[in-house]
C-alpha cells in the first residue's frame, strides 16, 4: 500500500444482483457447498477485483465504504474523533508541532498480507475465517482493523501516528454490533534516548538476546519493556480522564493479542459495570524490524469510536449512527471537540413496536455451516430494520443426527411503525435465499 491512497476518490461500482445460475465451489474448509454465482468482479476506487471462492462482500456493505461518518461535521463519531485528536495534539508536542501524525482517510481495501500477515496473525488463527470477514477475493479484504496499516506507515517513516477509519467484520446482530464500525488506533516508537528522556538515569539498552516472560519479549530488556509499558498506560489513562472526567474509575486487565506483548485491556466503570474500552500493548518487535525501524521499540493501542460514543452519550442502539435521523443528529449541532462533555443528550429509545419472527431449519452439513452466514443474509435483506437476531434453540435429532437451528429475528424501525407487507417480503427473501444458497432443509413448511 502507498500513501497515495489517502488522496484517491472512491468510485462505487457494486454488483447489482447475484447471477441466477447454480454453481459448485469450495468453501474455506475445502469441502463442496452449493452457492449462487457472485458477480464476476467488483470495482472499488477505480480498480477491478476478480471474484473467487472467497468472495463474500455484499452490495449493502460496499455502499458503506464512502459514508466516512468519522469525517462528517457534527456527527458524534467525528466529534469523539476530534476530541481524541485534540487531546493528543495539545498534550504531546515537539518543538512547535504535534508529536503524532493523523491519518483518517486511508482506503479500507487492503491485502490479506496487510490485514493478517504483517501483524503476525497465524495462518490458522480464528480471526482469518471467511465467516468473520468481508473478502473481496482470497487476496484482498475489507480491513478488519486499522492495524492493517501499521507496518506500511512505519516503513514510510512515521514513528508516532493516529489512524482512524471504518473497519468491517461479519458478526452477530444486536444493538451494540454493526458490520461496519470505526477504530481509532495509536502507535508510538522510541529510540533508547527518546524512551529515557525525563528519566533520572542513563540511556537504557533496548535489546538483549534473552527469553520471553509475562513482562517482556525475548529481544527486549526488562527495563525497556517496563518503560514502554509505563508510557503507554500513562498516555491512555490521561486520554480516559480527558474524555470521561477526573472521577472516572478504570482498571487494567492482562490480555493477549498476536501483535503485542505484554498486552492489556483497559476497562472503565459505567453505571456500576466494568466495560472493556480499549486494547493495547508493546508492539511485537518483528513487526517493527520488518518495517525497517529495528533500532526502536514501541507501543500500540486501538479503541472503537462507536463503543466510546455510546458510553459517553448514552446512545442505546448502534443503528442510530447510520440512521441519518435528524432528531438524533440535531442534538450534536454546535457540539465540538472542546464542549462535548457539556452535552445533555436526550436518551433515545424507539417506542415503535418490536416485531418477532422465527426461522428454523435443519443444517445438512454442520461442519461447513456458520451462524454469521445467516446473520449476513438477514442483514442483506432486512438492513437496519433488524434490531436483533437470537439463536435460541439448537437441537440434534437422535435418529438422523441432523442439527436444527432456530433463530428469532427482531424487527423495529427507529422512527416509524413497520408494515406487515414489507416484513413479509423480507421474510420471503430470506427463506428463498436459504433454500437456494444454503445446504439446509426448511422447518417452516
Amino acid at each position: 500500500m502507498s500513501l497515495d491512497l489517502l488522496s484517491m476518490k472512491l468510485i462505487r461500482n457494486v454488483g447489482r444482483s447475484m447471477l441466477k445460475m447454480q454453481c459448485r465451489h469450495m468453501s474455506d474448509t475445502g469441502k463442496n457447498v452449493d452457492r449462487l454465482a457472485l458477480p464476476a468482479s467488483t470495482v472499488i476506487r477505480g480498480k477491478e477485483y476478480a471474484s473467487d471462492d472467497w468472495t463474500n462482500v455484499t452490495p449493502r456493505i460496499l455502499k458503506r465504504i464512502d459514508a466516512k461518518l468519522h469525517l462528517q461535521n457534527h456527527h458524534p463519531l467525528c466529534i469523539i474523533k476530534r476530541a481524541i485528536v485534540e487531546h493528543f495534539y495539545s498534550a504531546y508536542r515537539v518543538g512547535m508541532g504535534p508529536v503524532f501524525t493523523v491519518l483518517d482517510d486511508i482506503s479500507p481495501v487492503v491485502t490479506v498480507q496487510q490485514n493478517f500477515d504483517s501483524m503476525l496473525i497465524p495462518k490458522d488463527h480464528v480471526s482469518r475465517k471467511k465467516q468473520d470477514n468481508y473478502y473481496i477475493n482470497k487476496d484482498v479484504i475489507l480491513r478488519a482493523h486499522t492495524s492493517a496499516h501499521e507496518a506500511d506507515l512505519i516503513k514510510a517513516g512515521f514513528d508516532a501516528f493516529l489512524t482512524i477509519g471504518d473497519v468491517y467484520r461479519r458478526d452477530t446482530i444486536d444493538p451494540t454490533h454493526y458490520p461496519v464500525f470505526h477504530q481509532f488506533e495509536g502507535v508510538r516508537l522510541f529510540s533508547s534516548h527518546e524512551l529515557t528522556t525525563g528519566v533520572e538515569s542513563e540511556e537504557v539498552s533496548l535489546f538483549e538476546d534473552g527469553y520471553e516472560t509475562e513482562w517482556k519479549q525475548p529481544c527486549h530488556t526488562l527495563e525497556a519493556s517496563k518503560l514502554t509499558e509505563y508510557d503507554l498506560k500513562q498516555t491512555l489513562e490521561n486520554l480516559v480522564l480527558h474524555l470521561f472526567g477526573k472521577d472516572v474509575e478504570y482498571r487494567w486487565v492482562d490480555a493477549y493479542f498476536p501483535f503485542t506483548h505484554p498486552s492489556f485491556e483497559m476497562e472503565i466503570k459505567v453505571e456500576g459495570e466494568w466495560i472493556e474500552m480499549l486494547g493495547c500493548g508493546v508492539l511485537r518487535q518483528p513487526i517493527i524490524n520488518t518495517a525497517g525501524a529495528d533500532q526502536k521499540i514501541g507501543w500500540a493501542f486501538g479503541l472503537g469510536l462507536e463503543r466510546l460514543a455510546m458510553k459517553l452519550f448514552n446512545i442505546p442502539d448502534i443503528r442510530y449512527f447510520w440512521s441519518g435521523d435528524q432528531s438524533f443528529l440535531s442534538q450534536f449541532s454546535g457540539v465540538d471537540e472542546k464542549n462535548f462533555r457539556d452535552l445533555h443528550f436526550r436518551t433515545m429509545k424507539s417506542n415503535q413496536p418490536l416485531i418477532m419472527n422465527d426461522i428454523s431449519f435443519w443444517v445438512n452439513d454442520e461442519e461447513n455451516y456458520d451462524s454469521n452466514d445467516f446473520y449476513d443474509l438477514v442483514r442483506n435483506f432486512g438492513g437496519d430494520l433488524v434490531e436483533n437476531v437470537h439463536l435460541f434453540d439448537v437441537f440434534k435429532h437422535p435418529d438422523n443426527g441432523m442439527t436444527s437451528h432456530c433463530y428469532r429475528v427482531f424487527y423495529r424501525h427507529l422512527t416509524r411503525p413497520l408494515e406487515k407487507a414489507e416484513l413479509a417480503e423480507i421474510d420471503a427473501n430470506i427463506k428463498k435465499t436459504l433454500l437456494d444458497e444454503f445446504n439446509i432443509k426448511p422447518r417452516w413448511v
